[in-house]
């Protein structure tokens, strides 16, 4: 297998467990880099893990090195005004980090999270402090993998859409060391960053970090949209095939905060990940242009 400097690659379904989900990915994409749930996306059920397909896992990552991420539940979200939500959600994180360091996983992926009404706005980034501070000071002495805050496509009083409300989510926990932030190319796009206008992935990488420091960016979420710059609406298409178009993703694997930061197509793909194949494909040959 051809090796590149930036580890580039996909999320990964791994139905049949882990360590059979790699192997199949890897050899239908030649992936660099993989991205798994580790619990159900879309609930709060919280699986134990099988040692042998954990094992399988680690194993086949260090055989292709490949580097490897967890994904949070979706329903996380620390700012929430709702009490059980918030524990829940912390609850979540912390299951997802030791599942990824048992994994060998470098981080665990986590959206921002909304203040979701009015009222609690004000309030919400003091929850974040209080809950996630914590999270992260055990996690550091655990020598469990760092955090990676996502902002999202916005909406729903969001806690961070635009990359310079970062700036604001790491002040509220004194911009912990282990905390690191995970940039997605659809959701930028979604919350107004003009991503296709000659130069404007540039602008906005310049503007993540100066709002969140030049070694804070961790992981690269790179997908097309179905939809319009500031649409708010959360819709992935396959590379080149969207509303923000090739060019946007050769500007960005050349931005000096991208270099040697992992790449991960969470983008539509069939049971043969052929589409996947084809994104991970452009990626590597926008870096070698």
């Amino acid at each position: 297998m051809t090796k590149f400097v930036t580890p580039v690659g996909g999320h990964a379904l791994v139905g049949g467990g882990l360590g059979k989900g790699l192997l199949r990915y890897v050899g239908q994409t030649a992936a660099t880099a993989v991205q798994v749930y580790v619990s159900n996306p879309r609930g709060w059920a919280l699986a134990a893990g099988d040692p042998k397909q954990d094992d399988a896992f680690g194993q086949g990552c260090a055989e292709h090195g490949v580097t490897a991420y967890v994904h949070a539940a979706l329903l996380v979200n620390l700012g929430s005004p709702t009490e059980a939500t918030v524990e829940r959600s912390v609850a979540t994180l912390e299951h997802a980090l030791r599942r990824a360091h048992a994994i060998g996983a470098r981080g665990v992926v986590f959206h921002a999270g909304s203040a979701v009404d009015a009222e609690h706005a004000e309030k919400a980034f003091a929850t974040v402090r209080q809950v996630l501070l914590p999270l992260l000071e055990e996690a550091e002495r655990q020598g469990w993998p760092p955090l990676l805050v996502e902002p999202s496509a916005g909406g729903g009083r969001s806690l961070a859409s635009r990359v310079e409300h970062l700036a604001e989510y790491l002040d509220a926990v004194d911009r912990h060391p282990h905390l690191g932030v995970c940039f997605d190319t659809c959701h930028a796009w979604a919350a107004g960053h003009d991503l296709a206008a000659p130069g404007g992935m540039t602008q906005t990488l310049d503007a993540l970090v100066a709002a969140a420091g030049a070694d804070r960016l961790k992981l690269i979420h790179a997908n097309d949209s179905k939809d319009a710059c500031g649409s708010l609406r959360d819709r992935h298409e396959s590379l080149g095939k969207g509303t923000i178009g090739p060019a946007a993703f050769a500007e960005l694997v050349r931005h000096p905060a991208a270099q040697g930061v992992p790449l991960i197509v969470e983008t539509p793909g069939g049971d043969d990940n052929a589409d996947h194949a084809a994104d991970i494909d452009l990626l590597r040959g926008s870096m070698s242009a």
